[in-house]
């Protein structure tokens, strides 16, 4: 089954379990940031990455910049958090297809606001063997326009479920990154991007692949 399949189908069971004014609320705050024009200047296709140096989910310094200059392709996911069911479903997909990635000369990285110790747990329970780095208060997100904040009644929404942004990134903001993933060349060129402002929907697999 394709990763849009299975996004599908975590949604239409999510949609039967969650009651109809709570789904309003969801559905408002998506179609919200989709009239921001968030993405109107994010990274896309055709430009180049900055330098990007962040910590992994046991606390070691990553540089992405230092994987360019030895030659590889980097495909470089955005995700929320181990907490959001639709971001477990794409790493496992994801580290579903990392031989792929790596026959063909490319590193993948995923990027959350989750705190490193948050991070491992949800680097531990997908079983993945990627690099998973923290971005800490969404501040290469924001600087990349993909960041937004969680209205507060969401916000309230998440917490009744159990889950608590506070504690998962370590700050109140109530910031999250867009569903954005990237293929960069090794000259740091992004020749592939996916921005979603709807949670739900994620890069596919198949079309990763294609842009390697």
């Amino acid at each position: 089954m394709s990763l849009t399949a299975q996004l599908q189908a975590v949604a239409d069971a999510s949609s039967k379990q969650i009651p109809a004014d709570i789904q309003v609320v969801m559905q408002k705050a998506i179609d919200e940031l989709e009239g921001s024009n968030l993405l109107a200047n994010a990274l896309k296709a055709g430009d180049t990455i900055p330098e990007i140096t962040l910590p992994n989910a046991k606390g070691e310094t990553v540089s992405l910049q230092a994987k360019l200059n030895a030659g590889k392709k980097l495909v470089i996911a955005f995700y929320r958090g181990g907490w959001c069911p639709y971001c477990n479903v794409e790493l496992k997909a994801l580290q579903g297809i990392l031989p792929q990635i790596e026959a063909a000369g490319a590193e993948l990285i995923a990027i959350t606001p989750e705190a490193p110790d948050n991070s491992l747990s949800t680097t531990e329970k997908n079983e993945l063997t990627f690099e998973v780095l923290t971005d800490k208060d969404n501040k290469l997100a924001n600087s990349l326009n993909l960041a937004y904040q969680l209205p507060e009644e969401l916000n309230t929404i998440y917490k009744g479920f159990g889950i608590d942004l506070e504690k998962s990134q370590e700050n109140n903001d109530r910031t999250l990154p867009i569903a954005a993933t990237y293929v960069v060349d090794a000259n740091g060129k992004v020749t592939y991007h996916f921005l979603e402002e709807d949670y739900k929907l994620r890069a596919d697999t198949s079309e990763i692949l294609k842009a390697l």
